[in-house]
């Protein structure tokens, strides 16, 4: 560990990332809760995730284009004192009593049109930190960092909101305007960049290279479609108080669950990282993930809950470190911040269309019917992924 901290920037980004996923997980934590108080509907909490993707995939080919051309570091620590904004908006909101369902849509679009610029940035940023062949265990460690930040933050945020919602919020924007202040300082080497003109051939090439790349689009839409189907953070709430019948400080400690089990896969992966198998061992990931996913939606049991979605964080954090090592080892420099706003609208799609899915399913089917069928479904594309994309199942290392 100690040749990847003498990278002082490596240290503040690091540092800025997990701040920052804190925040966030507080953010979306407490928005989730305050709409489900609102409304008590499964649909409006699906909502919250569509009114973040739908501005993402606006964004997706702007931001990609952005972190192709300008200070990666400074593009992050903008989004982010942006974030921190709408934060006090909703501070002020609720003190003025005046935050209804339509307020907060609105403010998880706006937070849906930074991320992408965040992501793209981010992604294409930490290559230029640490040398190549420490990306892999930089990767892992950094993840390792996030899930430390998704543990603490949510269940912070559970019992910091028991008190007060504005609590959280506030406790968000700081968070927001630590870690913009501690990314300024991140410095890297810019490789000369081609000031190419803007057009829909150089928007659209980080398109076209994953189009083209068996590897890479096996990749980027193994976790669109796997965390599509299988995710099920937007209905915890509903898990939270009607089946496990646990309250907010029990939705915290379900939502931090799958950062404990990626938490312990992260930092053994920093450690021991992956040498041989790299593309069946992805796949069986996903596998788990889904079986995991099943035991929950069946699960009357809040620790058996928790442990299963622990073991999920530690199957998902193996598909994260292994897809975003290759995708970035796979793509030049001059292209990663457009490969990386691709990445970012398909881990958005999975995430934010992902709640969706499952907000539209849960008030079809239940809540359990989602999850279930959700789960089984993405076992079913770990099987698909197999077969439709060799080159990434039989992908032996990672560099």
């Amino acid at each position: 560990m100690k040749d990847l901290l003498q990278h002082a920037s490596f240290v503040r980004f690091w540092f800025a990332r997990v701040t920052a996923v804190a925040g966030t997980q507080m953010l979306m934590l407490s928005i989730g809760w305050h709409m489900y108080e609102l409304t008590g509907s499964a649909w409006d909490l699906g909502l919250v995730g569509l009114f973040q993707f739908a501005p993402a995939l606006a964004m997706m080919l702007v931001a990609g284009h952005t972190a192709d051309r300008f200070h990666r570091a400074h593009i992050v620590a903008i989004c982010l004192a942006a974030q921190a904004g709408v934060a006090v908006l909703l501070v002020s909101g609720t003190l003025a009593h005046a935050v209804t369902r339509e307020w907060l849509l609105v403010l998880s679009g706006v937070l849906g049109a930074i991320r992408p610029f965040q992501m793209s940035a981010q992604q294409a940023l930490l290559p230029m930190l640490v040398p190549a062949p420490l990306l892999a265990r930089a990767t892992a460690f950094s993840s390792a960092g996030t899930q430390t930040a998704i543990i603490a933050g949510p269940a912070v945020g559970g019992l910091v909101f028991a008190a007060s919602v504005n609590a959280v919020y506030v406790s968000c924007a700081l968070l927001f305007f630590t870690a913009a202040l501690t990314c300024i300082g991140v410095r890297y080497v810019r490789i000369p960049v081609v000031h190419e003109p803007v057009s829909a051939t150089t928007v659209l090439a980080g398109v076209r290279f994953i189009w083209t790349n068996p590897l890479l689009l096996g990749a980027v839409s193994l976790d669109l479609f796997a965390v599509l189907l299988g995710g099920a953070t937007a209905l915890l709430p509903i898990f939270a108080k009607e089946i496990l019948h646990v309250g907010p400080e029990g939705l915290g400690l379900l939502r931090s669950a799958p950062a404990v089990g990626a938490l312990v896969a992260g930092f053994a992966l920093a450690r021991y990282p992956l040498s041989r198998g790299v593309g069946k061992k992805l796949l069986l990931a996903v596998a788990v993930f889904g079986a995991c996913m099943v035991v929950f939606g069946l699960s009357r049991s809040f620790w058996l809950s928790l442990v299963v979605l622990a073991i999920s964080g530690g199957a998902d954090m193996v598909s994260v470190v292994v897809r975003q090592t290759l995708v970035q080892l796979e793509t030049p420099d001059n292209m990663r911040g457009r490969v990386a706003a691709v990445n970012t609208l398909f881990i958005g799609a999975s995430n934010q269309l992902g709640e969706f899915e499952s907000g539209v399913t849960a008030a079809v089917l239940g809540p359990v019917g989602s999850v279930v069928i959700g789960g089984v479904g993405t076992i079913g594309i770990s099987l698909a992924w197999f077969r439709l994309f060799r080159p990434l199942a039989i992908r032996e290392t990672l560099g």
